[in-house]
């Protein structure tokens, strides 16, 4: 197994929606305490579930059925280890126009095979970085 196969070492080197956005609607942290890796993702929902058609803060949640949300945008800054950045910068292409309910049963598997194939055990935790802020989608919506 090649553990910096040719793909990740891409996405790290030029992670795809790498960034900030200013107005976003929903901002989640998430942190590797076991090597100090960090993402930040941004997200912007549709405009027809921000609760008046105002964009919410961070604190806020958001309106409308979980169900029906929908990613219209996703980026992502942070630091840490060619496989936490790659697998940043592949969920959050992945992300794009999915609906929160659907990315709630994104699995592990299915992040490895988005990164293409297994990592050490000792890597998973950083594969699944973004992993945990997906999951964290759900309760602040």
């Amino acid at each position: 197994m090649d553990l910096y196969r040719e793909e990740i070492l891409e996405h790290w080197q030029n992670p795809s929606n790498f960034g900030k956005f200013d107005d976003a609607d929903l901002v989640i942290n998430q942190v590797n305490p076991l090597c100090g890796d960090k993402v930040t993702f941004f997200f912007k929902f549709s405009q027809k579930h921000l609760r008046g058609g105002v964009r919410a803060s961070s604190r806020e949640h958001l309106g409308g059925d979980l169900s029906d949300v929908m990613i219209d945008d996703v980026s992502f800054t942070g630091s840490g280890c060619a496989i936490s950045v790659a697998s940043s910068s592949m969920l959050s292409e992945y992300m794009k126009g999915k609906k929160v309910s659907s990315l709630s049963k994104l699995t592990g598997d299915k992040v490895l095979g988005l990164i293409g194939g297994p990592v050490t055990p000792a890597r998973l935790k950083c594969a699944f970085l973004p992993l945990e802020v997906i999951r964290k989608l759900k309760d602040n919506i």
